[in-house]
């Protein structure tokens, strides 16, 4: 890679995981639905008056929509507005890797090799550190929630595996259209509209920043500059950039919000890394050390 597209590449992952700071910081005024909505419509607005949708079928349009979108974050906000630290949430946000490998299996009809059912062993041991050091009961309930935004995030990707051809932006402009009113529609029939006055009466510079970076450096400049360099490079080359998100959501966390780096933090992230990596080589370092045999 050139020095510059490395140096693109790590902004990128830096905004992604300084991202669950920022999340953090605008649960403060907003509830976790409404939240979400509003990141969508600003992601879908105005750029869907540009953007042609992906010629892809509306069921998997929808399907990603749902799961990417509206399922995921709203799970992903709520355990964090229950408590649940962002450091650790852009760790086990990471757990999708794993759901996808066994979503893969069960309806694609993929096999796994051997190197990434030891990965995802390992990491779930990171998984089960942290859990072993949750006290507050809404924190564990955060915990739990986050988890299942990485299985919708997992079933996403399948809808994604089943897309051939499609533009990146294109889908994350749509897909925010699309997620937009069921979310608005969630948040009024869960939160109410007492919350949505509440919100408004509440808001000031932080709540707009904090939608606005949502929306476009982390949703639309993020994917963009991503898409732009999976289009460049090989998948391979660029995919392991997305594992140091978590570093990056940990210590930002560590230094704006001032959330403590305790060693079962740090050792959970080097189990989940590890397995990380070994899910995204193992397969490679396999078939490199057959070869060297021979």
């Amino acid at each position: 890679m050139k020095p510059t597209d490395i140096l693109i590449a790590l902004c990128v992952v830096c905004i992604w995981g300084f991202n669950f700071v920022v999340i953090k910081l605008g649960l403060q005024g907003l509830p976790p639905i409404l939240f979400t909505a509003l990141r969508f419509v600003f992601a879908a607005l105005p750029l869907v008056f540009f953007i042609k949708r992906p010629q892809i079928p509306w069921k998997l349009l929808i399907g990603y929509s749902m799961f990417q979108f509206a399922l995921q974050f709203t799970l992903l906000f709520t355990g964090m507005k229950l408590g649940f630290p962002a450091g650790l949430a852009s760790l086990v946000i990471q757990l999708q890797a794993f759901f996808t490998i066994g979503l893969a299996v069960l309806v694609l009809g993929e096999r796994p090799v051997v190197t990434q059912l030891i990965g995802a062993l390992i990491a779930l041991c990171g998984m089960a550190l942290v859990a072993m050091h949750l006290e507050a009961k809404a924190t564990v309930i955060g915990f739990l929630l986050v988890v299942a935004g990485g299985f919708c995030w997992g079933v996403a990707n399948i809808f994604t595996k089943r897309m051939i051809k499609v533009n990146p932006l294109a889908l994350v402009v749509w897909a925010s259209l699309i997620a937009s009113p069921p979310l608005i529609l969630a948040s009024l029939l869960v939160e109410g509209p007492a919350s949505w006055v509440a919100a408004a009466a509440q808001m000031n510079w932080l709540s707009v920043a904090t939608v606005l970076f949502q929306s476009y450096p982390n949703t639309i400049l993020g994917f963009g500059i991503w898409s732009m360099l999976m289009r460049r490079y090989p998948t391979a080359t660029i995919a392991p950039f997305s594992l140091l998100v978590p570093v990056a959501g940990m210590v930002s966390a560590a230094i704006v919000l001032g959330e403590p780096l305790q060693w079962w933090k740090i050792a959970a992230g080097m189990l989940v890394l590890s397995g990380l990596l070994l899910n995204q080589f193992g397969a490679r370092i396999a078939l490199v050390r057959r070869w060297a045999v021979k």
